[in-house]
């Protein structure tokens, strides 16, 4: 701000999840080296406080094995963006997120472009391009868009990160997942044809699919911040934890019902989704739902969404729950993940 020094900042979403992180690390490199204003610094930002980091342990996992020291990456306690963007000085691009919180409303005026793989929910405004694309991975769009450009930029790093993070979010490509579509696949291959020396699919799949699911450290607290989303009304604040372990285990946790009144009340959240997913050997998903609310009339109203849903159908059938203020399903539609079913909580509040 000091030295009127305008600021590109290319920011994912407030889960910072593997996907988020290296899609902003790799469109802002990408940016760097290739944009027309010089005089513009380009920035990746993790959309969370440093204290999280540790939290994301698939990212750091990537991150570290790929040499990246995390005190070069910044992190959104360190950036004072509503500043920057009072001083006229931000431009700002959204990746794997398209919509911004309540609490960044402001920014919107500074979004200069916008590449996400969810069904877009805003408004085109002329000057700010979006590419949206219901692809498995936002890394994928990432990758197009630095494969489509001058030739030579992509590095092996680069290429490294986007890679690890497109067989991660795509189950190893495994068509069973139903994540997966033909671009996810053209872009590993075109990645692994550009670079052979990147390591097997197998390998890097399963070392970080064993970093993302080693909560065995975390606290309830830590595993329901690890990759968290909000939604909110006039009225509610719902929040909606992916849970990297079986329902059953997560249920077991000693204190769980204690913990979860904390967390909700420490942060005003009426409500939690949990989502819980698990693998078996061979890659098979396996998910279930817990709705946590001490508030009888909010937990009814998203657990009938939840049964009554249509768009997908989600194929819940209840499970045994410790305590009233917690109903608890198993999901017949392996398929729906969190990303289907926000809309349906969101309708519903």
């Amino acid at each position: 701000v000091r030295q009127h020094r305008e600021i590109h900042v290319v920011m994912g979403n407030e889960a910072c999840d593997l996907d988020s992180a290296v899609s902003a690390l790799a469109l802002a490199f990408f940016l760097a080296k290739t944009s027309p204003a010089p005089s513009a610094a380009v920035v990746p930002v993790l959309n969370i406080p440093r204290s999280d980091f540790p939290l994301r342990t698939e990212t750091t996992f990537l991150l570290r094995r790929q040499g990246i020291a995390d005190e070069s990456l910044i992190f959104r306690d360190e950036i004072d963006l509503a500043e920057l963007h009072r001083s006229g000085l931000l431009s700002l691009t959204l990746v794997d997120h398209h919509v911004l919180p309540c609490a960044d409303a402001a920014l919107e005026e500074a979004v200069v472009e916008v590449i996400d793989h969810r069904p877009l929910e805003r408004d085109q405004a002329p000057g700010c391009p979006v590419t949206a694309a219901p692809v498995g991975s936002c890394a994928t769009l990432v990758t197009e868009r630095i494969t489509q450009g001058p030739p030579g930029v992509l590095d092996g790093l680069t290429a490294a990160l986007l890679h690890g993070t497109i067989l991660l979010d795509c189950v190893n490509l495994s068509p069973a997942a139903g994540k997966v579509t033909p671009r996810d696949v053209a872009c590993v291959a075109l990645l692994e044809e550009r670079f052979p020396h990147l390591p097997a699919r197998d390998d890097i799949f399963q070392a970080l699919q064993a970093a993302k699911f080693d909560v065995s450290g975390l606290t309830t607290e830590q595993l329901l911040r690890k990759d968290l989303k909000l939604l909110s009304s006039e009225e509610q604040l719902l929040a909606i934890s992916a849970v990297y372990s079986d329902l059953g285990t997560f249920l077991g946790r000693p204190g769980l019902l204690q913990d979860l009144e904390t967390f909700c009340r420490a942060r005003g959240y009426s409500g939690l989704v949990a989502m819980a997913i698990s693998f078996s050997d061979d890659n098979q998903p396996s998910r279930q739902l817990a709705v946590y609310s001490p508030q009888e009339s909010l937990r009814s109203t998203v657990c009938q969404a939840l049964e009554e849903a249509t768009n997908p159908p989600l194929h819940l059938q209840p499970l045994a729950s410790p305590s009233p203020c917690l109903v608890a399903y198993s999901q017949g539609n392996t398929l729906a993940s969190r990303k289907k079913v926000l809309p349906i909580l969101r309708v519903a509040l």
